[in-house]
């Protein structure tokens, strides 16, 4: 919970007693450090008024290899006023010139529609969830099963709608957009608080799109540490390379924006990934993790054919029993079937005890037991 000290605000352990999971599971699936990135998909507004569109990004999305399609559920009444007032007016950006309230008009998915995306995701085999934007919207949710929820960075300080969806126990992955650090806290403490047991927390940054530069990554393996939790990124860069970084700093789950067509003209098209790309954000994704493993400074299983062409000494000339060996004699070389190169001081001027092949290798035995 937090303390205000009168110098500011302390964050520390909250009251109730909480166990932190380092993973969880989603519909089957286990999320966290020690398991591949959870890729999920966001739908947004890239369904652009049609249910067909809708369908097809959820079947283009398992085709990609994404673990989970995320929608969003809101009506434009749900989320802000019909106001025209300065307040409620874009100024700049992908929606400038639009009241909040058209742009969550256009925006939103039809409820009627929830179903049957449920219904098209479960017979293909991937996940899927949504971010609920009101009370209305989890009722909404649970009644067709949804396994996980999201919580938008705009809603991070929403505690009230917070402590509702922990209610239902389900997972709770939370973007921390805009948020400052006691925010992120108060949000966490809220879910586990109200009965939630498994949080994620994605770092983010809410720009649409947002510059890889705004993104300092080396804050989520702060978060990891600071927080306790699983953690991943929400990334709105224009490309894979933020998102394929964010993996090696301990991301366990990435989300990306979807769409058919980056030209689609929708709402949140242009700084969308296309099939290809997020395909290509599976795949790398995974390698990346792969590539991490454990701290291991042992020889691996693809060096092991290749160790015998690490260098070595070897004699460069013929020598006779009895003969002393000079640094004309001896070379470091590949390959590796010699005497190691650190012995090199040891075997200049040693006398051999048997003939010596020129491009013979420098063992102990060349010299007996002198």
């Amino acid at each position: 919970m937090l303390r205000n000290t009168g110098g500011g605000v302390e964050i520390h352990e909250g009251t109730k007693a909480m166990k932190k999971h380092a993973s969880f599971m989603i519909d089957g699936r286990m999320v966290g450090k020690d398991h591949p990135p959870y890729i999920i998909a966001e739908v947004s507004a890239n369904h652009n008024g049609s249910l067909e569109r809708a369908t097809r990004i959820i079947e283009q999305a398992k085709e990609a290899g994404a673990d989970a399609v995320k929608l969003q559920t809101y009506t434009a009444d749900t989320i802000t006023l019909n106001c025209d007032t300065e307040a409620f007016q874009i100024n700049g950006g992908l929606w400038n010139g639009k009241t909040l309230y058209q742009l969550y008009q256009d925006a939103h998915m039809p409820w009627e529609w929830h179903r049957p995306l449920f219904d098209r995701a479960r017979e293909l085999g991937i996940t899927i969830f949504s971010s609920p934007f009101d009370n209305s919207a989890v009722d909404l949710l649970e009644n067709l099963g949804a396994p996980a929820y999201k919580i938008a960075s705009f809603e991070v300080v929403d505690l009230p709608l917070i402590k509702y969806v922990a209610s239902t126990g389900k997972p709770m992955i939370i973007s921390t957009g805009m948020a400052d650090m006691a925010e992120i806290q108060e949000a966490i403490d809220t879910a586990y608080d109200n009965g939630c047991k498994d949080v994620a927390i994605l770092h983010c940054v809410s720009g649409y799109p947002a510059p890889a530069s705004d993104y300092n990554l080396n804050t989520i393996s702060d978060m990891a540490r600071r927080y306790e939790v699983v953690t991943g990124l929400s990334d709105h860069t224009l490309d894979n390379a933020t998102a394929i970084a964010s993996i090696a700093l301990g991301a366990s789950i990435i989300e990306k924006h979807f769409t058919l067509d980056r030209e689609g003209g929708g709402a949140d098209d242009s700084f969308s990934l296309e099939p290809h790309e997020l395909a290509v954000l599976c795949r790398d994704s995974r390698t990346a993790w792969s590539a991490l493993g454990s701290i291991d400074y042992g020889r691996k299983p693809s060096e092991k054919d290749n160790a015998k062409f690490r260098r070595s000494l070897y004699f460069v000339r013929a020598l006779k029993a009895g003969d002393i060996v000079t640094d004309q004699c001896v070379r470091s070389v590949r390959p590796g079937y010699g005497l190691a190169p650190k012995h090199l001081s040891e075997v200049i001027g040693r006398r051999v005890c048997r003939d010596i092949e020129r491009c013979e290798p420098v063992n102990w035995d060349a010299f007996g037991d002198e």
